[in-house]
């Protein structure tokens, strides 16, 4: 896969304003030929002064008929995605237009180099850790990382329970606004079934509806409410990082950081 790390290594070669030379941080060129665009890579004359540079190599790297140039303007640094919507176009080399007007290209896209990492939240209300990860990937903040995700959300609504942890969830019975009287069943965690001790003795059936719960693939990230359980590490023999409740978007993007440095490291 030729994906370039910065558009500045990319020019685009519709006019000849300085005849056959070409921009001394060049690396690759987008060619508007007759047939249509094609993609070379030059080489700059590595002696040569000034910004423009005599070409001393060039090579096709994908020709009219195997390029297709992306109609919409996309995140550039959105890595992730453009060798996915590379990978779908069916064509060698997809040229890129970002939002800022940039440009850059993927040709032989290959999404298997990229870093999965598996991303554990529920609903109702909002997985604001799935939900942080997709905007900050949308930013492009994940860009050098060479990452992508795949989500895995569990609706609690959906567990066969009388109460729920919360008000802020939506539900109608929840444990910190209603009074129990033993018996019911409690979709919770360890916090909920510590609290039930504490509060009521026991008597009651507990659904375990924490995200950590829910780890079945390595490396990962999840959320939990507990302080004690944040970090990266080994849970259930699996590596993966745990954020709290209410992580910020700083410490969100922190973990996935220390998680791959830490994933990469072990092998």
């Amino acid at each position: 896969m030729i994906f370039p790390r910065q558009c500045k290594e990319i020019g685009i070669a519709s006019t000849r304003p300085c005849g056959d030379q070409v921009y001394f941080l060049s690396r690759y060129l987008i060619h508007d030929s007759p047939p249509g665009f094609e993609v070379l890579e030059v080489t700059p004359d590595p002696g040569g002064k000034g910004l423009m540079r005599e070409v001393t190599g060039i090579r096709v790297l994908a020709g009219a008929g195997e390029t297709w140039w992306y109609p919409e303007k996309v995140q550039l640094h959105d890595r992730a995605l453009l060798v996915r919507l590379a990978s779908e176009s069916g064509k060698q080399c997809t040229i890129f237009t970002g939002i800022d007007e940039h440009t850059t290209f993927v040709c032989d896209p290959d999404p298997s180099l990229f870093q999965k990492v598996a991303v554990y939240d529920v609903i109702p209300p909002r997985p604001s850790l799935s939900a942080c990860i997709r905007e900050l990937e949308e930013a492009g903040m994940f860009s050098e990382l060479d990452i992508s995700f795949e989500h895995t959300l569990r609706d609690i609504s959906q567990v066969n329970a009388d109460i729920y942890p919360c008000r802020a969830s939506g539900f109608v019975r929840t444990l910190d606004a209603d009074l129990l009287i033993g018996g019911e069943r409690v979709a919770g965690c360890l916090t909920a079934t510590q609290f039930l001790r504490e509060c009521y003795g026991g008597g009651f059936d507990v659904t375990d509806i924490c995200p950590l719960s829910m780890v079945a693939e390595e490396p990962f990230i999840t959320r939990c409410c507990r302080k004690e359980r944040e970090g990266i590490g080994i849970y259930g023999g699996k590596f993966g990082a745990v954020v709290h409740w209410g992580a910020s978007p700083y410490e969100i993007f922190t973990a996935v950081k220390d998680l791959l440095a830490g994933w990469r490291g072990r092998k």
